[in-house]
């Protein structure tokens, strides 16, 4: 059995120099959360697997991502890092990997240009080309109502839904436009282009601490071979546990319970291992 993990997510801007990280709710009513180097070290105590680092305005903003912030917070966190935000091209890629990340995870380029995953694998390996599909669901009275789609059926009601059907659409610009593009389409895509992992996130589930989306995660983690990361959700172990036990995701995403000090890193784990899922501890 593969060892489950847990990652803690930094969703950051440059509002101030050093950065800072907030949290929001469906990615808007955003508030502080605390520094970035202080919170990463601290999940590095705590026995994180990874840290994922969002710069969740670079794209919005169009700006370069946050090197200078990266390379601090590397020097005294040895664990894998995956930078996304900002990560346009492969030359992107390189500075932030010479900056101490492990992986860079890209969004609203890699629609733009799906080559990027191609040539970014190419240059610095599938096995740090992350690819972040930020989805929503889009209801639908039945199939037939959206035959261009991968219409599923709602097993896992949780979301106030709408109806019993839905199919999952891409977003860019840190959730801020919608593509029409099939989430489930694109992460085959992306793995036949070469990505090495899907970041994946419920917008509709982000903050809400309901869960994850179930329905969205196994449907996604099922379509593709490579590694999938839940994200968007949490509201306590029990959710993570419910995701790993319900759908073959390699991880699980968290923020607020973790920023928050609600549940922190070592109790989440000793959870999981209580209750079957092989973590490292």
């Amino acid at each position: 059995m593969l060892t489950k993990r847990v990652i803690p997510c930094l969703d950051c801007d440059l509002q101030v120099p050093e950065g800072r990280v907030v949290k929001g709710v469906e990615f808007k009513e955003i508030k502080y959360a605390g520094n970035p180097v202080e919170l990463a070290t601290k999940y590095y105590e705590q026995g994180a697997d990874e840290i994922v680092i969002l710069d969740i305005t670079a794209s919005h903003e169009r700006r370069e991502t946050m090197v200078d912030v990266i390379k601090k917070l590397t020097e005294n966190v040895f664990i894998p890092i995956c930078v996304g935000g900002g990560i346009r091209k492969v030359d992107d890629y390189l500075n932030m990997l010479k900056a101490g990340a492990d992986k860079c995870s890209t969004n609203t380029a890699a629609i733009h240009n799906p080559n990027l995953i191609n040539e970014a694998s190419e240059i610095v390996g599938s096995q740090a080309c992350v690819v972040g599909i930020d989805a929503k669901r889009k209801y639908v009275k039945s199939p037939e109502d959206a035959p261009d789609k991968n219409v599923v059926e709602i097993k896992y009601p949780r979301l106030s839904d709408e109806s019993k059907y839905c199919w999952f659409d891409c977003s860019i610009y840190g959730g801020r436009k919608f593509t029409g593009i099939d989430a489930i389409d694109w992460a085959i895509e992306c793995q036949e282009r070469g990505a090495g992992e899907i970041l994946l996130t419920s917008m509709d589930a982000d903050g809400t601490k309901n869960g994850y989306d179930l329905d969205l995660t196994k449907s996604i983690n099922d379509a593709v071979d490579i590694p999938v990361i839940a994200s968007g959700g949490v509201g306590s172990p029990k959710d993570i546990k419910e995701a790993f036990e319900k759908t073959d995701v390699s991880a699980a995403l968290a923020a607020s319970i973790f920023h928050f000090d609600e549940y922190p890193v070592p109790l989440v784990k000793k959870y999981l291992s209580e209750n079957g899922i092989n973590v490292r501890l």
